[in-house]
């Protein structure tokens, strides 16, 4: 167990307010520093060119007071209130606001959202707001959405429509706030399972803001924050809310669906701020690396960039390194790139590569390490398997568990990721035996007795410690188990995804079935964007599937089907939603 500390070496920011929650910094960067810019918003809704608008902190102060009135009269401290607003800074003003009344914040995002209807409904009914914040431009919108559900909450607060609140609350004070209150509920993307809403305190958020601000260099009057990742969503809101108000700096805040449309708009935004820190799932990196044009990058200039985050799912060596390539003319320094680790049971950040070095990647043995050891192999070996290290921990401590004896393993042995530290979550939303289940553990020595007093977070994830650096495998839940062999799935995928041209990259998913001889595995996988399904012969992609799985992998598959281009049902986050697509193929199979 190592919490790396010494490993970073940097300083931790000067200008670093002394408060304990995010609302009472915001009060006191408003009155340091009030008429300079807290948030750029990048508008691309009416003009591809985009437009900008900007909130100084103090008015972000100002129309978070306004919120936090309204709240103050609606509900009562320490009752959830839902955030149902589309990218942009009143989202923030809301979420925070919700925070200085003393509530939880829920942070969702607008039913227009396209596909997740059905989850937003889910989770309303498990928190049941007491209050729902939206914008006046889709108030009748989540009106007739809660209508719709039957769910009994009053009639939608516009945060853009409420009048100025004033310096002062008078008998609405803000409430004061101890560390251990509930800050909000992140719920997790429901990739593997039901959305379940992590319950993150106070003083969960400002100790991983602080982490996140160690790793990656934050430099108030330096360091700009560019994120496109939703609000709603633990990476987003760390990026964007979280860790800009903790150090003081500024944020530029782009909406998801202006990436997906145009990529290059976040390479602008970078481009245009000097010192930035940006953060995306590692298929954003394969996606601008593919869609940005030659000519796009004759205006970029990236050598400015301090930090590319790269997380939310894993890490592929072949993406960074298209990314790289691809952006290199444009001044993209490799060690700006810094595969990370996290999750929002730990409120976001758990590690990051160390700052100044290339991500670091090993070449292993895949049987070796399915079977619970990491070996190296020449790179090109048959069986080999390539892993990119996600660092170090920073300020908390993680260990590599054997889940059934809850012993911790050595270096170079796989087990199940637990984590340790001030920026563990509280628990699950309503939950106590999944909380106590997942929250409430503790090492154990060869005689089963506790180690130490601490609680540990069990991730679920699988990993490695492998000359100190943390490689993270796969998870649990996830793994496919067929005659005895363990498999990773992402792994399984990979293989899919280069067996043929016709087949879209990282856009495949694999998983097991029961049938009358055991576990069986399933791939789907959806045809590249260009391809039309007149234009290929299905049976020869099926059969270049299972000859490439059945070499790499010694796997017979049950079934491999292709699908269009954007058919598998996704995570809110954007992540293909593993237990969905087994859902939707058992479903389709009856």
């Amino acid at each position: 167990m190592s919490s790396g500390i010494a490993s970073f070496g940097v300083s931790v920011v000067t200008r670093e307010a002394d408060d304990t929650s995010l609302p009472g910094l915001l009060t006191q960067w408003a009155a340091l520093a009030g008429d300079q810019t807290a948030i750029n918003w990048l508008d691309y809704r009416e003009r591809p060119g985009g437009t900008q608008t900007s909130w100084t902190w103090q008015r972000l102060d100002d129309r978070v007071t306004a919120v936090a009135a309204a709240l103050r009269r609606r509900v009562n401290v320490g009752q959830p209130v839902a955030v149902l607003i589309d990218q942009c800074p009143d989202y923030v003003a809301a979420f925070l606001g919700a925070l200085r009344a003393g509530a939880v914040a829920v942070p969702l995002f607008a039913p227009s959202l396209p596909g997740h209807a059905g989850r937003l409904e889910a989770v309303l009914r498990d928190c049941s707001p007491a209050a729902i914040l939206t914008t006046s431009a889709h108030r009748a919108d989540v009106a007739a959405f809660i209508d719709s559900t039957g769910l009994a909450v009053t009639e939608p607060v516009a945060v853009d429509d409420l009048p100025p609140a004033g310096a002062m609350f008078g008998k609405d004070a803000p409430v004061p706030v101890r560390p251990d209150d509930l800050a909000y509920l992140q719920y997790t993307s429901g990739s593997t399972g039901a959305p379940r809403g992590v319950m993150v305190s106070h003083g969960n958020v400002i100790a991983n803001a602080r982490h996140a601000i160690r790793a990656y260099q934050v430099r108030p009057g330096h360091s700009t924050m560019v994120s496109w990742l939703p609000l709603f969503h633990d990476m987003g809101l760390m990026l964007a809310v979280a860790a800009p108000l903790v150090a003081g700096v500024r944020t530029v805040l782009i909406d998801p669906f202006a990436f997906i449309e145009r990529p290059e708009r976040w390479l602008r935004a970078m481009s245009a701020n000097p010192g930035t820190i940006s953060a995306a799932p590692n298929f954003a990196y394969a996606v601008c690396a593919a869609r940005v044009s030659d000519q796009d990058k004759l205006r970029l200039r990236l050598d400015t960039v301090t930090t590319l985050i790269d997380g939310a799912e894993p890490v592929r060596s072949a993406a960074i390194e298209k990314f790289r390539s691809a952006f290199a003319e444009c001044g993209l320094r490799p060690e700006a790139h810094r595969p990370s680790y996290g999750l929002a049971e730990a409120t976001v950040f758990v590690s990051a590569s160390v700052p100044g070095q290339p991500p670091v990647r090993r070449v292993l043995d895949r049987a070796r390490l399915a079977a619970g050891q990491a070996v190296p192999m020449a790179e090109g070996a048959d069986g080999a398997v390539e892993l990119v290290s996600c660092g170090i921990p920073v300020d908390q401590d993680v260990a590599i568990v054997d889940p059934e004896t809850r012993r911790a393993r050595g270096d170079g042995e796989v087990g199940e990721v637990w984590v340790s530290g001030a920026n563990v979550g509280h628990g699950y939303w309503g939950q106590p035996e999944e909380t106590a289940r997942t929250f409430h553990n503790q090492l154990r020595d060869e005689e089963g007795a506790a180690t130490d007093p601490r609680w540990w977070l069990r991730t679920g994830d699988l990993g490695v410690r492998h000359d100190g650096e943390l490689f993270v495998t796969g998870r649990i839940k996830d793994m496919i188990i067929v005659d005895g062999r363990n498999h990773y799935p992402h792994d399984i995928e990979q293989t899919v995804e280069h067996a043929h041209t016709a087949i879209r990259r990282n856009n495949t998913v694999a998983f097991t079935v029961s049938g009358e001889s055991g576990e069986q595995a399933v791939v789907l996988a959806e045809l590249a964007r260009k391809v039309s399904a007149d234009d290929i012969d299905e049976a020869e992609v099926r059969v270049a599937v299972r000859a490439a799985v059945s070499e790499g992998h010694g796997l017979a598959l049950r079934d491999v089907r292709l699908v269009p281009a954007d058919s598998l049902p996704r995570t809110s986050s954007g992540k293909i939603a593993r237990f969905a697509c087994r859902d939707q193929y058992l479903a389709d199979d009856q």
